[in-house]
Parts: C-alpha cells; sequence; structure tokens
C-alpha cells in the first residue's frame, strides 16, 4: 500500500487527511509516526527497499473503484467467460482454472458462468468522514462486494493470528474505506510476498473499533510537536529504517540521567498535552527538567537491557551503520566541470571526463575553488539531499546549497528559545569548555613524552577545567577557554616528530589570517573542514548553523557549527594535522613562505585532506554509548543529540570525551 504526498491546501479551514500508511505506523510506534507524518524524516534501508519491489507491479498504474450499484447490476446479468481474454485474474483461483473443479476451459471456447472478480490495483480513496486517504495495492471487486488485499514484503509471522496487529488495522482501515463508497466488505487479505503466503483477516467489531480508536491518536497526535517517548529495548528498533534518527537506547540512556540532576533549569515538557489520550500499554513519560550545573557534568549510567538471553549484549544498541558508504567528493582541479550521467557524476577538464562517482556513493560534493557544476547537477544533488559545498581554492569555507529536504521547524524553533535562555546557555557553555579542554588535555598526556613539564601543564589545565565547571559567565568562560588553548598549543610542538629532519617545523603560538607558518597553515586548513562537516551536519537536522548557544552569533560566523566542532577540534583536526606531519604525508616542501603569511601548495592541501578524511573515516569507541562508529558518524550523533537537547527530547546534551 502506497499513499500519495498530501500538500496543504491554501484557503481549506478542514485538516488534511491522514495518509493511510501512517496508521500503519503509528499502530507500529507513534515516535515513528511523528519523526514520519509531523516532521517529515525518512530514511532508506533492505528493508524499505524490499518493500518497494514488491509493491512495484501495484504502483505502476492507477485504477479507478467503479460505482458499486453499476457494478451490482453487471454482476446479475448472464456473462461469457473466454478462457485467455478475461480482463483479470481471480486471486483465489489463477491460471485460468475453474474453482469448482481445477479444471481449465479449453482456449477460446466460450464457456457459461458467473463473471470473475474484477481486479484492480493501486486504488485511490479518501474519506472526509474518517479524515483518511490512501491508495490499496489491490481491490477484488464481484458486484457489491469488494476485498482489499495488501502486500507485505516479510514472512507471515508465527503468531496465532499469522499478522501483525498493524497489518490487520491498515486493511481494516481500507474496509472502511471500501465501506464509505459504498461496496460491502467483511474480510481483506493479507499477502505476504516472502512466503507467498495469503492470510485472510475477518473484519471484526474489535477490529473496527481499535482501528477507530488508533485513527482518532494518530490525529491528535499529528497536531503535537512534542516528541512521543521511545520504545524501550524493542526488537521493532532493529529493522526500522528510521532508527539511527529515533535512537531510542541512547534517548533512554541520557534520560536515566535525570535523577543524578541536582540543579535544573526547566525546560520543555515532552508529557503529552493534558487530555490526549494514551495509548493502551504505551509508556508515560513525564516532563523532564534539563539540567544545568552538577548534573551536566555526572557520568552517564548506561541503562542494562533486559530480555532473556540478553545479559551479555551490549547495553546500548548502535542501531545504525557504523560508518556511511557514501563519502564527500573533492574536486579541486582549477577549471574542471561536474556534470551527471543517468545517476553518476561526472568531472571534466578540458572537455576530458576525469573522473566519475555514482551519486549513492557520495554524500557531499565539494567544490574547491574555480570550478563549475550544471543545472541538472544541482538538481539532482538537491533531490537527493545531497549538499554542494563551496571552498575556495585556499579551502576557506563558503557555504553550502542543499535541496529543502527537511521541512519541519521545531528543532529550530526550539534551537532559537534555548539560545534566548541565559541559564540554558550557560550550562551549555561551561560543559563545552570543559569537555574541549579535556580532549586537550587528552591529547598532550598521550603524545608529550611523560616529564616535570607535562605534568605541570596537565595540573593547570585541570584547574581550569574545575573552574570552567563552575564559571558565573560566558565571558569568563571565553577567558579561561583562551588560558586552556594557551597551555595546550605551548606544548603543541612538542607532539610532532617530522619525518623530513631537514626542514623546520616550527611552532610556538596558535596564528591565523593569515597564518605564519607550515603548522598553522594546516591548523587553520584543518578547522575549515570541520567546520564545514558540522554545518552539513547542523543542516542536516534543521538547524540555523549561524546561531549558537556559547559563540554568539556575528555575521559571516557559523556560530552553532563552531559550538558543535570546538569538543572535535583536538581529537579529529589537531590529531589529522600531527598525523599528516609525523607519517611524513605532508611536508615542508609543500608550502608557499612569504613575508605576509604561510600557505600551502595543491600536494600540500591534497595530501592533508586525505589525512583529514582518513580521520573522520576511523572507527571509534563512544564514551557514552560504548559502541564502535565513525568520527563522521559521531558528529552526524551529535547534531542530532543537539537538537533532541533543545527540544527536551533528553535532559542534557553530553560532548564526545576521550579517555
Amino acid at each position: 500500500m502506497t499513499d500519495d504526498d498530501p500538500s496543504p491546501s491554501s484557503g481549506d479551514p478542514s485538516p488534511d487527511p491522514l495518509p493511510l500508511r501512517m496508521l500503519n505506523e503509528y499502530a507500529y510506534c507513534p515516535r515513528l509516526f511523528h519523526f514520519m507524518h509531523v516532521e517529515g524524516r525518512w530514511e532508506d534501508n533492505a528493508f524499505t527497499a524490499e518493500g518497494r519491489l514488491a509493491h512495484r507491479r501495484v504502483d505502476q498504474l492507477d485504477h479507478l473503484l467503479p460505482d458499486p450499484d453499476a457494478a451490482a447490476a453487471a454482476a446479475d446479468e448472464p456473462q461469457l467467460e473466454t478462457g485467455g481474454k478475461s480482463r483479470a485474474v481471480d486471486i483465489t483461483a489463477a491460471g485460468g482454472k475453474s474453482p469448482a473443479d481445477g479444471k481449465s476451459a479449453a482456449p477460446g471456447k466460450p464457456t457459461p458462468g458467473d463473471e470473475p472478480p474484477v481486479i484492480l490495483r493501486s486504488v485511490p480513496l479518501s474519506s472526509a468522514a474518517l479524515g483518511l486517504s490512501a491508495k490499496l495495492d489491490l481491490v477484488s471487486s464481484d458486484g457489491a462486494e469488494s476485498v482489499p488485499v495488501e502486500t507485505k514484503r516479510g514472512r507471515v509471522p508465527d503468531n496465532a493470528q499469522r499478522s501483525w496487529e498493524p497489518e490487520r488495522v491498515q486493511l481494516m482501515a481500507q474496509g472502511l474505506l471500501l465501506r464509505e463508497q459504498g461496496y460491502q466488505c467483511d474480510h481483506g487479505v493479507l499477502y505476504f510476498a516472502g512466503s507467498r503466503t495469503r492470510v485472510d483477516v475477518p473484519f471484526s467489531a474489535e477490529l473496527e473499533s481499535r482501528t477507530r480508536q488508533l485513527l482518532s491518536e494518530a490525529h491528535a497526535a499529528a497536531g503535537r510537536t512534542e516528541l512521543p517517548p521511545p520504545l524501550e529495548d524493542s526488537p521493532k528498533c532493529a529493522g526500522c529504517s528510521l532508527a539511527g534518527i529515533c535512537l531510542p537506547d541512547e534517548t533512554l540512556a541520557l534520560r536515566a540521567l535525570v535523577p543524578a540532576c541536582k540543579d535544573t533549569v526547566a525546560g520543555p515538557d515532552v508529557s503529552a498535552p493534558t487530555g490526549a489520550t494514551a495509548r493502551p500499554g504505551a509508556d508515560k513519560t513525564p516532563g523532564m527538567n534539563l539540567p544545568s550545573d552538577a548534573g551536566l557534568f555526572a557520568p552517564l549510567t548506561n541503562k542494562p537491557r533486559s530480555g532473556p538471553g540478553e545479559e551479555d549484549s551490549a547495553m546500548i544498541r548502535r542501531l545504525y551503520p557504523a560508518r556511511s558508504d557514501a563519502t564527500p567528493l573533492y574536486v579541486q582541479e582549477q577549471g574542471a566541470y561536474v556534470g551527471k550521467s543517468g545517476g553518476s557524476l561526472v568531472v571534466k577538464v578540458e572537455g576530458k571526463e576525469v573522473a566519475r562517482a555514482s551519486l549513492k556513493d557520495v554524500s557531499q560534493l565539494v567544490l574547491c575553488g574555480n570550478i563549475q557544476v550544471s543545472t541538472q547537477t544541482i538538481h539532482m544533488l538537491c533531490e537527493a539531499g545531497v549538499p554542494v559545498v563551496y571552498l575556495s581554492s585556499g579551502m576557506w569555507f563558503y557555504g553550502v546549497a542543499q535541496g529543502i529536504t527537511l521541512r519541519n521547524a521545531y528543532d529550530r524553533a526550539a534551537q532559537f528559545a534555548a539560545a534566548a535562555d541565559p541559564m540554558r546557555r550557560l550550562a551549555f557553555a561551561r560543559r563545552l569548555v570543559a569537555d574541549k579542554a579535556e580532549n586537550q588535555r587528552t591529547m598532550l598526556r598521550r603524545n608529550v613524552s611523560p616529564g616535570v613539564e607535562l605534568d605541570r601543564t596537565l595540573s593547570e589545565i585541570d584547574d581550569l577545567i574545575a573552574k570552567a565547571k563552575e564559571a558565573e559567565s560566558i565571558e569568563s568562560l571565553l577567558g579561561l577557554e583562551g588560558n586552556v588553548a594557551l597551555r595546550y598549543f605551548g606544548k603543541f610542538s612538542a607532539m610532532l616528530k617530522p619525518r623530513d629532519f631537514d626542514a623546520e617545523w616550527d611552532f610556538t603560538s596558535r596564528n591565523r589570517r593569515p597564518p605564519r607558518d607550515p603548522v598553522n597553515a594546516m591548523l587553520s586548513f584543518a578547522y575549515s573542514m570541520l567546520a564545514k562537516e558540522c554545518t552539513v551536519a547542523l543542516l542536516g537536522e534543521g538547524l540555523d548553523p549561524h546561531w549558537g548557544f556559547y559563540h554568539r552569533p556575528r555575521h559571516g560566523r557559523p556560530a552553532m557549527s563552531l559550538d558543535l566542532m570546538e569538543p572535535f577540534r583536538p581529537v579529529i583536526a589537531d590529531s589529522a594535522v600531527i598525523s599528516a606531519i609525523n607519517t611524513g604525508m605532508v611536508r615542508a616542501s609543500q608550502f608557499e613562505r612569504a613575508a605576509s603569511g604561510c600557505a600551502m601548495n595543491s600536494a600540500g592541501r591534497k595530501a592533508l585532506l586525505r589525512a583529514y578524511e582518513a580521520r573522520l573515516d576511523q572507527l571509534v569507541t563512544h564514551p557514552q554509548f560504548d559502541y564502535r562508529c565513525s568520527w563522521r558518524s559521531v558528529i552526524k550523533l551529535q547534531a542530532r543529540l543537539l537538537a533532541r537537547w533543545a527540544r527536551g527530547d533528553v535532559p542534557v546534551f553530553a560532548n564526545v570525551v576521550t579517555r
């Protein structure tokens, strides 16, 4: 069963009808319903692709349902059935055999008998009374009687009903729509493509009552902005294509911190509105308060998994890929042209093809400098949700072009509300500065030879971290962050062990605009790439990259991107620079020096870009959730959790702090 995408009608006070598929999703999981119907979120996986394959035939052409009175009158007239010429095939007796005796009629010989049922595929129906619209997979109609047939990709469930409740509810709703059209409809059929089995579903009074109840609840839920609670330890989550967006286990683990948070700031209530009808058996989550001081620095206590045979399983499940198969496509050759051919991106230089990449393998198209791209290519990328990133030839980040793939404004509205709350801003900034300093301290401890000087520096950073946790204003945090940076970069050169010993890698302090030495040039490059990555991640969540919590908005500065990237500077950008120097990927000969500053040449940029992308693709154990994923996935995860924290779906926003 598929649904047309309803668009709001201008000037029509009545609400849009609910697509029938969304009723199925609500019966399956109210949180999934919210993401798909209210916020317009979607991700594909193998199961959804298989489901589209199972529906490929019924989606080819829409059929209109005949008038039931005319169909009944036609059914009363004697008919002749011509073997091999009938306009439909009886779903109960396919292959030209008579249901009575199982024998085939002689080809071309008229045989008296009843008119076979009319088989209609992809039938659009709607009902203002029910507030429901649908496109039925298949309808078998015999006079005034109709039987809806719903195709499912999997196998028949091993339970008493041989089906799941969301499937029965979906089929019952189709029956209600057919009855609205005047047809008699007392049962439906579920066809499971995986086992090639039909299951009859009688439309009992109990099933009709349950369907109407869920339909009423779904209509009410469609008007709410609060995220419903996630399912707890549910096997449904493992096959859900939106599990990586929903983050059920991560959300519940962060919510478990609420009792440990002593000082709180009132935040958005995530409970259902007063008077709303709760689903039988659904979790009831009270409105939560958002922690500010001590609770923000409390250790994350993971909830144990429950259920038979799960004692040795991971405490928090990673329900999304550890790393994405799609990666950014960088185009750096000046004068290059990017076009499309079918579902692929084609890069040409002076009319000659130099590179080709399938669209499914590209997460971003990054244009570095004087690169042209065709309008048709931009259209294809916008439709696929692949951003186009514009950089200067020197890798300064200019901006991003992307399609309108995320149409909800709830996350952005919550972002602005949180940014206007001084208490929440200060709580966020305290943790941001402290966690960034923790990561800088870890980098020094891991990469600098032990000694008295290192111990003194680490001790001083510890004191500054303690002060950051108790800071009274953002202005004081800026000063503390600067003091940590002074000590960190004062020891930065001790982490460098270059292979080209004849070169000079002088580094005494951080400088920029323009950088005056090779190391600072590399750091500026890596920070620009990291800002690009964080901006793309924030835009993917519907957040405004220019409206921050710690960094104040300023013309031309992506303040929220800077907020997100701060804890990642040491562990991603700085680490990539150190690795590129210490492994010899970048050499001192790949820089151009002048009195005004220092810049990498094309070979140096390409080499550092390889080191940076290798770092993003490296798997890391998430310190809070204790599962493995790539740094690129971690950035996307943090952007998603930041949006959830702003909305009050989780009580804390925990930065990634390496051990």
